[in-house]
């Protein structure tokens, strides 16, 4: 295609969950040429590839709870022809709460009913360790469970997103990295690669931990996104010890979850390090520190060897909700950028009020001035 000819309505710029859905959407809507780019080799290399997998409906930052129940609908009973399989295996979710157990049950359960998440409140330490054997019951007050939730096929979430874009017209391209974006006027006309000018009526910042690099190219809202890592291991199970079927086991105040992986199991120190955007590294004192948290309510299952670690980055807004919407500074440009730890999860949602905003400017989805940039203007 020569350069003069490349034009399209929407240029999605990152092809992991957020670009993704946001085409898969978009295209549903019948909203014209849609272009994704993606400077890697493929799709969801970055932070959607090293996700934990998981869907967990309960969160501190009621708008994303919010965001989660209402995906969580979609995830868990998917329009027909969607994916090829179960998007989620809902073994559940528990989480442990020590000295912040009285403010779980007064100020965030009452939410759990309000936002439609199934939910049990577990008052008995007991009742906790009888669903996942290795706990210690005096390293916490009390837990919640959440039934419905559970282990996330991501891949086939994420390829159920582009093969339908495709086979509607969208066009994605790997190994193309942009190099400016396009401001004429005030307004974003489009992005810069190596094949030159490609023109668009709208350009959709959905590059992850670059949101921020991606915004300063086009002299955006200055939004503080701050990636941050996030380090995650998995290893083998001790003998006599079987987690198939366990749920997420989370110990909130001790910032440590682990779940089954397998025939063992992954473990995450819950870390938020900030940092440049980059590929990130597993940090070895992040991990050791997390194993010595680990042993106080877990003892059973501390490894002496791990079998793999690694980790991603998470990007946050500064009041950790997500910036979804047109820049108020460069109309043309849109925000689809900080979603923290849990893009995966609420992609269904969030991709259809990316889609309505940039179709229509409003939707009936959601309160769309809790998402929008002009809130940091």
């Amino acid at each position: 295609m020569s350069t003069a000819t490349q034009r399209y309505d929407f240029v999605i710029v990152g092809g992991g969950i957020a670009g993704a859905s946001c085409a898969h959407f978009l295209s549903e809507r019948g909203a014209g040429s849609i272009l994704l780019l993606e400077r890697e080799s493929g799709p969801g290399h970055h932070a959607t590839g090293r996700s934990a997998a998981f869907l967990n409906e309960l969160d501190f930052v009621r708008p994303l709870q919010q965001l989660k129940a209402d995906s969580g609908r979609f995830l868990r009973a998917p329009p027909p022809g969607f994916a090829d399989g179960p998007l989620v295996d809902d073994v559940g979710v528990l989480s442990l709460f020590e000295t912040s157990w009285p403010h779980f049950v007064d100020q965030i359960a009452p939410t759990l009913a309000a936002d439609g998440v199934a939910h049990l409140l577990l008052d008995d330490p007991g009742s906790a360790k009888a669903r996942v054997e290795v706990l210690e019951p005096s390293t916490f007050r009390g837990a919640v469970f959440l039934p419905e939730s559970g282990n996330l096929d991501v891949y086939r979430l994420l390829s159920s997103y582009l093969r339908h874009a495709r086979a509607r017209g969208v066009e994605v391209r790997f190994d193309s990295e942009i190099t400016g974006i396009q401001v004429e006027r005030g307004r974003c006309v489009g992005v810069v690669t190596a094949e030159g000018l490609i023109r668009a009526r709208s350009v959709v910042n959905a590059a992850g931990a670059w949101a921020g690099v991606v915004a300063r190219m086009a002299g955006a809202a200055p939004i503080a996104v701050q990636p941050m890592r996030r380090c995650a291991v998995t290893f083998t199970a001790p003998v006599g010890v079987d987690p198939r079927g366990w749920p997420l086991a989370a110990h909130i105040d001790r910032s440590v979850y682990f779940e089954p992986e397998g025939d063992g199991f992954l473990m995450s120190p819950m870390d938020e390090a900030p940092m440049e955007p980059c590929d990130a590294r597993p940090d070895d004192v992040t991990i050791a520190a997390a194993m010595e948290r680990l042993a106080t309510f877990a003892p059973r299952i501390v490894p002496q060897t791990l079998r793999r670690k690694w980790a991603g980055l998470r990007t946050f807004a500064p009041d950790r909700v997500f910036v979804v919407g047109e820049d108020p500074l460069v109309p043309g440009f849109f925000w689809l950028a900080g979603q923290g730890g849990c893009g995966i999860e609420t992609s269904p949602a969030v991709g259809q009020i990316a889609a309505d905003l940039l179709t229509t400017g409003a939707t009936d989805r959601f309160d769309a001035r809790v998402l929008s940039p002009a809130r940091f203007a």
